[in-house]
């Protein structure tokens, strides 16, 4: 958050974990916010079997559209002391002053009725679906959550009640499925769009995604867009979207995907893109792959191709876990393929060289595991859809390069 850089699902994981054995086994426990993804649910699921837990209830609290924005839309926040206030529900006794302390109320951007509905779309692509994967014979079940607030947790405890006494009656999977599908999810579709050379880049952590947006963005006149950059960029030009993540990351909260989302589609919608361009570092998993079909779907465009860079594990933790940067001057070297000409010492400040976190062999193996649980699944989603073209990623950057821009010239010649 420091590097104005969005937190990876692997230390969220990893957090979530910690927390977990920390926990007395005879404690229960309630999870809030946590799972967001069907990668997730996996995960919480092998977590808790290892600890000798499991799941007890999945409970799914809906509310029609309409009824979340109302709540949401209608919030209204002390600047000075942080009391919750509520236009309809709960107003303050004068309009815009906090009855506890005088102070100005304002609504947080994430309030507004086109950000409720934002991530109203990705939670029905990204969390909706996790109320179908649990683990044993339980499942999910589908709370009613409209009314007063009291009427709701009254319900809510004599669910509680029953699933503690083992009379709790829980929907089937077909059922939790339905569910679902009641809330919205359902798959993207490609249509008919525009001519352009719209490419997207696939590949784990440190199999060169970069090093080859960077060669096609200049052979193909196409802007690179990096996710990483994206955000980075909204958060120093201090634009609408880089506020509402800073909003989030002030109150130490993680930026959620809906905001990333808009920053792409934005990013995506700008002129020098007309023409095509690059995407490196979205989609990560398949609803925000869904996502991206919605946007490029109202752009009245679509992808031409998605180059996956194909790099095994082994070769992955080689070149990330070698990787050094002078602390003084920032400039890169690799114990294996750029080593400094005395060990630890930069060549051209004589800084000290050090080993970022981020590329320890066990944090990269940690990346990895992300990768294959969250990222891989668009191989085969792209596969399907008749988008993917494999590169293999090891060996000479040339090499790759040659290929990358063979697949590329390819896919030009069919739009």
């Amino acid at each position: 958050m420091d590097q104005n850089e969005l937190v990876p699902d692997e230390l969220v994981n990893a957090m979530i974990e910690a927390s977990v054995r920390a926990i007395d086994p005879d404690v229960g426990t309630l999870f809030d916010g946590f799972p967001r993804t069907a990668y997730q649910a996996v995960f919480l699921d092998e977590l808790l079997a290892s600890a000798g837990r499991a799941l007890d209830a999945v409970i799914l609290l809906h509310a029609p559209d309409n009824v979340i924005v109302e709540r949401l839309s209608g919030r209204l926040v002390c600047r000075v002391c942080r009391t919750p206030y509520h236009i309809a529900l709960r107003p303050p006794k004068s309009a815009g002053v906090c009855d506890v302390c005088g102070g100005e109320l304002y609504q947080r951007a994430e309030d507004f009725e086109g950000s409720v509905r934002r991530r109203l779309g990705l939670f029905r692509r990204a969390t909706g679906p996790c109320s179908t994967i649990t683990r044993g014979p339980k499942s999910s079940s589908l709370f009613p959550a409209e009314g007063p607030i009291e009427t709701v947790s009254a319900r809510l405890l004599a669910v509680l009640d029953e699933v503690i006494a083992g009379e709790h009656h829980f929907a089937n999977r077909e059922t939790a499925i339905r569910a679902t599908e009641l809330l919205g999810v359902a798959a993207s579709q490609h249509t008919s769009a525009a001519k352009s050379l719209d490419i997207m880049l696939l590949g784990g952590p440190g199999s060169g995604k970069g090093t080859q947006a960077e060669q096609l963005r200049s052979l193909f006149q196409l802007p690179h867009i990096a996710t990483g950059d994206l955000f980075r960029d909204n958060l120093k030009n201090d634009t609408e979207l880089g506020r509402l993540a800073k909003s989030y990351m002030n109150r130490g909260d993680l930026v959620p995907d809906d905001v990333a989302e808009a920053m792409v589609e934005e990013r995506l919608g700008r002129q020098d893109t007309r023409n095509g361009f690059v995407l490196d570092g979205f989609p990560r998993t398949v609803p925000q792959a869904e996502a991206l079909d919605e946007m490029l779907n109202r752009l009245e465009r679509r992808l031409a191709g998605v180059l996956y860079i194909n790099v095994s594990d082994e070769a992955i933790i080689e070149r990330l876990s070698g990787r050094l940067v002078c602390r003084a001057c920032q400039a890169p070297y690799h114990a294996a393929f750029n080593p400094p000409k005395i060990a630890n010492v930069c060549d051209l400040c004589g800084g000290v060289l050090y080993r970022r976190d981020d590329d320890n062999p066990d944090t990269v193996r940690a990346r990895l595991r992300t990768f294959h649980g969250q990222t891989e699944p668009l191989i085969d989603y792209y596969s399907q859809a008749a988008l993917l073209h494999e590169i293999e990623g090891e060996g000479e950057v040339t090499v790759v390069t040659k290929k990358s821009i063979e697949a590329v010239r390819r896919l030009a010649r069919g739009i």
